[in-house]
């Protein structure tokens, strides 16, 4: 009963003939010439538009070729800011140490503080106000290391773990900030930009 569906179509095809009406090859070929034809329009200013585009290309990217090349000679400032912060010997606990809860709270701020920092745009324009957030930045680290000493020295107590909690926050928020007065900064210089433009 089981039968081979191509023999079937074989068969089928070679019953039944199929031919076209008389004229439809021409008619088809007409309509064709028609909705698309062969002689194209040729533009006596095609190669002003092709010449414009080409210009138009090398301003765009001289323009950002010599953008990058103007960010590429600021030199950059980093600064660390030591994740577990533990002594350079592996001995004394951290505040991340003292409970899994504690961890994951000095593990969040840590790398929202690090994303922070590793998404800093630094421009010749921007140099001094970054700076300025950096040394900032700097003085909450050396604390949160003056309080890990602290810790170290007098053992786990609420008011150290709270001061080096609210360090982290304020790392935090000081970062935040900057990316604000950074944003501030950027689209005021885009305002200024756009109204010498027009």
């Amino acid at each position: 009963m089981a039968q081979d569906l191509r023999e079937l179509f074989k068969e089928q095809r070679e019953k039944e003939k199929f031919t076209m009406s008389q004229g439809h090859e021409d008619r088809f070929l007409a309509r064709l010439q028609d909705e698309l034809p062969l002689d194209k329009k040729s533009n006596p200013w095609h190669w002003l538009s092709l010449a414009a585009s080409v210009l138009v290309l090398l301003g765009v990217g001289a323009y950002f070729f010599l953008n990058d090349e103007e960010k590429s000679n600021t030199p950059i400032k980093t600064t660390e800011v030591a994740s577990q912060n533990k002594e350079k010997d592996g001995k004394g606990i951290s505040l991340g140490d003292l409970s899994p809860e504690l961890q994951k709270v000095e593990n969040y701020y840590v790398a929202n503080i690090n994303l922070a920092l590793s998404n800093l745009e630094i421009s010749a324009e921007n140099k001094e106000l970054v700076d300025g957030f950096l040394e900032r930045l700097k003085e909450l680290d050396e604390e949160y290391k003056n309080l890990n000493i602290e810790l170290n020295e007098l053992g786990p107590n609420d008011q150290t773990i709270e001061a080096s909690i609210r360090n982290l926050q304020l790392r935090l928020q000081l970062m935040q900030k900057l990316k604000s007065k950074l944003d501030q900064l950027k689209s005021s210089k885009n305002e200024q930009e756009a109204a010498t433009v027009m």
